[in-house]
């Protein structure tokens, strides 16, 4: 998971242009399409370092939550009037239901498993009031997989340069990313390594979590940035 490397997380995602304005313009049009209640709660699960809940409160009275402390620091930093809930998909209970609840950026994989896929789906749609979508974009697909791929990212700023490097590696349906990170800044030069292992799921897989959770289900193939959505939406009484 994101420790030490959520310093430097929207430096490395600046570096690329990663467009958070546009990503939310395209997510608020999708869930205004949909969404059949008539509140604005959003809730943003798995929310990082809050970029996409800086641009979509705009239109939400929005709220966040991550597993990652280090991340919510940045986050809070950032939105420090926005509740931001530390929890995981799998558990998490609030006592708020809300209008959407977005899940972006692939975080949806770090469940690992179809079956916590399944669990996860039905948590966050028990949150959902009737008439609510959930959102999901989904991580790669196990038939996207690329073996022994040899991705990095660099930033090249005056105070800060990072290198993040990894090579794809997998373990049955689970991605590995073995991240090495050099970071340099005035004060010094860091090394330091993370390991991440994510769930590769099927189109259907998302479709069958969704159905299980009684919700509605939405595909829009392009989404945000390319991977696609997946809208759940919760019937009406």
């Amino acid at each position: 998971m994101y420790t030490r490397s959520a310093e430097v997380y929207d430096a490395i995602y600046d570096s690329i242009g990663k467009d958070y304005a546009q990503e939310a313009e395209k997510l608020h049009k999708f869930i205004q399409g949909h969404k059949r209640s008539p509140g604005n709660r959003l809730l943003d699960a798995a929310c990082g370092t809050g970029r996409h809940l800086e641009h979509l409160r705009k239109w939400y009275d929005v709220e966040g939550l991550d597993l990652s402390p280090e991340m919510l620091e940045v986050a809070r930093r950032r939105l420090p009037n926005v509740p931001l809930h530390r929890d995981d998909l799998l558990r998490f209970r609030l006592e708020r239901r809300f209008d959407a609840i977005t899940c972006l950026f692939g975080s949806i994989a770090y469940v690992k498993t179809f079956e916590n896929l399944r669990r996860a789906v039905a948590n966050m749609a028990e949150h959902l009031v009737p008439g609510g979508v959930l959102v999901i974009e989904p991580f790669l697909r196990p038939e996207d997989f690329r073996s022994q791929y040899l991705h990095a990212n660099f930033v090249d700023r005056p105070d800060l340069k990072v290198a993040r490097m990894n090579v794809s590696a997998r373990e049955g349906n689970v991605f590995i990313a073995n991240f090495h990170f050099l970071v340099g800044t005035p004060e010094g030069i860091e090394y330091f390594t993370e390991h991440h292992e994510l769930g590769m799921f099927t189109d259907e897989e998302y479709r069958d979590a969704l159905r299980s959770a009684q919700l509605e289900v939405f595909h829009d193939p392009e989404g945000p940035m390319g991977r696609g959505l997946f809208l759940g939406r919760k019937p009406l009484p």
